[in-house]
């Protein structure tokens, strides 16, 4: 298994040669390690952990920092037992059994990750972020008024713990008080003007009740105190229709994805019904013959990978493509990429050795972040052997895109049927299916797409 390079810039993602553990002390090499961790240079970050426990394989920091460097790469058992193994090498120091238990979180391995939670707070009660762990935990097993109260001691224990008061404004958003939501999200942005959750947060809330002027205004005044930030420039078009650009740009996807990567999986499959890769591969499976390890498969906008095991058993070559680093590093995580790129999908598509190169391209919740379509059209039928297969989903704009496609205040584009088989047949390809499907619920409310299949003349 290869690991993500960028097609693009390969400079940009490469890490300075780590120095020789021997070169340094043990703990000095975990610090600089644990660095490199944080800038996401998880290659080197990884090679010199290794180098730590190849030295005194118990190193209690080692074990955890590797742990959860493999968590953020996708190897979840990996992940666990290393930090099962720091714990039970310090079992008093209480960070190693609250960040055990996080990841168990994100696995849904509730009752273990209740242990841990429960081990660290035996040994520090007054540990705010402690208190906002169990309380997330509690809140994703449906045990609101447990989760308010851990939410509400961790504020007390420290007034200025603004995750806390985002997550009493999830709690409240999903109870439908959305009047508690965005007095428990402004406070979180008096406390940490510069993070970006509580604004979008906050934005969000007002765009769930349609106050859009309120949302827009939201996002106006965070762009204000932050002018470069591309989630708080996208947002603010998304829910005025002022500067509505074309596609999402590169920085709000690297900014949006990196930050949601390790998450990912749990929150859009667990929380949101999440369906999208499930159609897009069941809908082409209908037209592919029978697995045999013979096509070359593009996984355009790849993610996590939760397409690759699907549809692995079809492929000789199967490629992903994404511009999230931590995506990447997670769909590698599963083992069935052969090839893994950080890259535009427009500009992988316009490569000259990809012309004609592969027998399918999918692509899954990839073109809700496209406005206009004619270009992929044109860059997927370029690359696609004559009969090769193009199966994708997008959100259904129905009747209310009179330009076939729209900017919803979500922050995602939505397409309609009629616009998306014009696209196509207007860029080489047959349609053979462009069917309904419900892609995921968000806010209690199903989430329309269209699952698209479409064969290259």
């Amino acid at each position: 298994m290869t690991a993500p390079s960028d097609r693009r810039d390969a400079a940009s993602t490469s890490a300075p040669p780590p120095p020789a553990a021997t070169e340094l002390s043990l703990d000095e090499a975990v610090r600089y390690a644990i660095g490199l961790q944080r800038s996401r240079q998880l290659d080197a970050a990884e090679t010199l952990y290794r180098r730590v426990l190849q030295s005194a394989p118990e190193h209690p920091d080692a074990l955890h920092y590797l742990g959860l460097l493999a968590f953020q790469r996708g190897r979840s058992d990996e992940a666990v037992a290393l930090l099962e193994r720091a714990a039970a090498r310090v079992p008093d120091y209480p960070d190693f059994h609250s960040n055990l238990g996080n990841v168990l979180t994100a696995l849904g391995r509730v009752a273990e990750a209740a242990d841990s939670y429960a081990r660290a707070l035996a040994l520090d009660p007054q540990r705010a972020d402690f208190h906002n762990n169990l309380g997330v935990l509690l809140r994703v097993t449906g045990n609101p008024l447990e989760a308010e109260a851990e939410f509400r001691h961790a504020t007390e224990l420290d007034p200025a713990h603004f995750r806390a008061y985002n997550n009493l404004g999830m709690l409240h958003a999903a109870q439908g008080n959305i009047e508690a939501a965005v007095q428990n999200y402004c406070r979180s942005i008096t406390l940490m003007p510069s993070h970006p959750d509580g604004h979008k947060l906050l934005g969000l809330a007002y765009y769930a009740t349609g106050q859009l002027k309120e949302a827009a205004e939201v996002f106006r005044q965070w762009l204000a105190e932050q002018p470069d930030d591309p989630v708080a420039r996208h947002m603010l078009a998304a829910c005025s229709g002022e500067g509505v650009p074309e596609r999402a740009d590169d920085a709000f996807i690297v900014e949006t994805f990196d930050r949601f990567a390790d998450s990912f999986e749990e929150q859009l499959q667990q929380r949101l019904a999440y369906k999208a890769p499930q159609l897009v591969t069941d809908a082409l499976g209908r037209h592919l013959p029978p697995p045999a390890g013979q096509l070359h498969i593009l996984d355009a906008g790849c993610g996590t990978g939760l397409c690759g095991p699907l549809v692995k058993p079809h492929a000789a070559r199967l490629t992903g493509v994404d511009l999230s680093v931590g995506m990447l590093q997670k769909a590698e995580g599963k083992g069935c990429y052969d090839h893994l790129y950080r890259i535009e999908l427009g500009a992988f598509l316009a490569m000259p050795d990809e012309a004609a190169a592969w027998d399918v391209i999918l692509s899954a919740d990839t073109l809700c972040y496209f406005g206009p379509l004619e270009a992929v059209a044109a860059g997927a039928r370029r690359v696609l052997r004559p009969g090769g297969l193009f199966g994708f989903s997008v959100e259904d704009a129905g009747e209310r895109a009179p330009d076939g496609h729209l900017l919803n205040p979500h922050g995602r584009y939505a397409h309609s049927a009629a616009y998306v088989r014009r696209c196509l047949e207007g860029g080489g390809f047959t349609v053979l299916g462009l069917d309904p499907a419900v892609l995921r619920t968000e806010g209690g409310k199903p989430v329309h797409g269209l699952i698209v299949v479409a064969r290259a003349v």
